[in-house]
């Protein structure tokens, strides 16, 4: 069987008396900022990966003839 009202209200004043509410809203405030900085991060990571993946190809260069013929006379 769950907790019943009386049993969850009575722990939320013993908690409330003990942190006060001070406290709890500063907490809630540093969570919602902790948030915040997890958003942004991700959103810059997001952008660092699409960055990644534009990926610049070089046309390769054909070897020159005269590149082969030093290779021939060698062998």
């Amino acid at each position: 069987m769950g907790p019943s009202w009386w049993q969850i209200l009575v722990v939320l004043l013993l908690f409330v008396l003990l942190f006060g509410r001070g406290k709890i809203s500063d907490l809630m405030g540093d969570v919602a900022k902790g948030i915040k900085s997890f958003k942004s991060g991700m959103a810059d990571e997001d952008e660092d990966v699409a960055d990644a993946k534009v990926i610049q190809h070089e046309t390769p260069v054909p070897p020159s003839k005269s590149h082969k013929t030093e290779n021939q006379k060698s062998s």
